[in-house]
């Protein structure tokens, strides 16, 4: 088993496209993980470990009376409430991307496109390999104190990650 490819259908199913396997997500993300592995034909040993040794800690898994159930902990374009509290941000954060995007986040600002934040990493070590998918990478550092004093909202995930509807151009250098 390819556990980054398994990984990125995982996560297209939880995050995206729920339908191309017939299941459902619960309005909060949750699916029953035996749900799961039955429409993905996998073993309840390989989701672990793909879940374990995932490098983005993309999913959670959680125990409940019922059983065990798996959401995606962020980057959905699907409608879901994830159920995250607002939180105060470090005072900088930072953003993972090509530099071919540079013209327009210097024009917009960054924004969110079909998900449902803007996503952001703690420390540029992070955002490095986020953007390290694209051929040329480039972090970008945001001014999270200044937004959050300027009435912006914040969220983290379970994973860490840092959660915002938009950022506007003036925060953002690099």
């Amino acid at each position: 088993m390819d556990i980054r490819r398994t990984s990125k259908r995982i996560s297209s199913v939880l995050r995206h496209r729920p339908d191309s396997v017939g299941i459902t997500l619960a309005p909060d993300g949750w699916v029953p993980v035996p749900t799961l592995l039955a429409a993905l034909h996998l073993t309840r040993e390989q989701l672990g470990r793909v879940v374990a040794e995932n490098d983005k800690q993309r999913f959670t898994i959680e125990r409940t009376p019922d059983g065990e159930r798996i959401r995606a902990n962020q980057g959905h374009s699907v409608t879901v409430d994830l159920g995250y509290e607002p939180q105060d941000p470090p005072g900088t954060l930072f953003h993972g991307t090509a530099d071919r995007n540079l013209a327009a986040i210097r024009e917009q600002g960054l924004v969110k496109g079909r998900r449902h934040h803007v996503h952001l990493s703690p420390d540029p070590d992070t955002a490095r390999t986020v953007g390290g998918r694209h051929v040329r990478p480039v972090v970008l550092t945001i001014d999270a104190g200044r937004m959050a004093r300027d009435g912006h909202t914040f969220f983290r995930s379970a994973n860490g990650v840092w959660l915002i509807d938009a950022v506007p151009p003036q925060y953002v250098t690099g």
